[in-house]
């Protein structure tokens, strides 16, 4: 079977990481999180997001092994604060014109890494 990203496609991953952003900008319960530039914060994203579901790894060659738990360190990341970061990926992922089992398919892969970022 062919991998979430090749299903989803670089234009609706880009899509979905400007909806998401858009919406953490907008959500006081995490958009204090992000205070550096937004246009690295989404490169970086979608570089991530490409590996992770199933692309090539092109994070990793640009920037080395995640280590997604250790780069959020430096953030008070709560319970709440994973709530919010999920609510605002499933809204972004939600707007993409897909199909609807693709979409619960790509957001099933986030509760469990969002639940692993909680450091306070």
């Amino acid at each position: 079977m062919e991998s979430i990203y090749h299903r989803l496609g670089e234009q609706n991953l880009s899509v979905m990481v400007d909806n998401f952003y858009h919406y953490v900008m907008e959500d006081d319960t995490i958009n204090h999180l992000f205070t550096t530039d937004m246009e690295l914060v989404k490169k970086k994203q979608i570089l991530f997001l490409t590996g992770f579901l199933g692309g090539p790894s092109i994070y990793v060659a640009e920037y080395g092994p995640p280590r997604m738990k250790l780069r959020h360190m430096p953030h008070i990341i709560t319970e709440k604060s994973a709530r919010s970061w999920l609510k605002n990926i499933r809204k972004a992922i939600w707007k993409l014109n897909i199909d609807e089992s693709l979409k619960i398919e790509i957001f099933n892969r986030f509760p469990r890494t969002a639940a692993h970022m909680v450091n306070s």
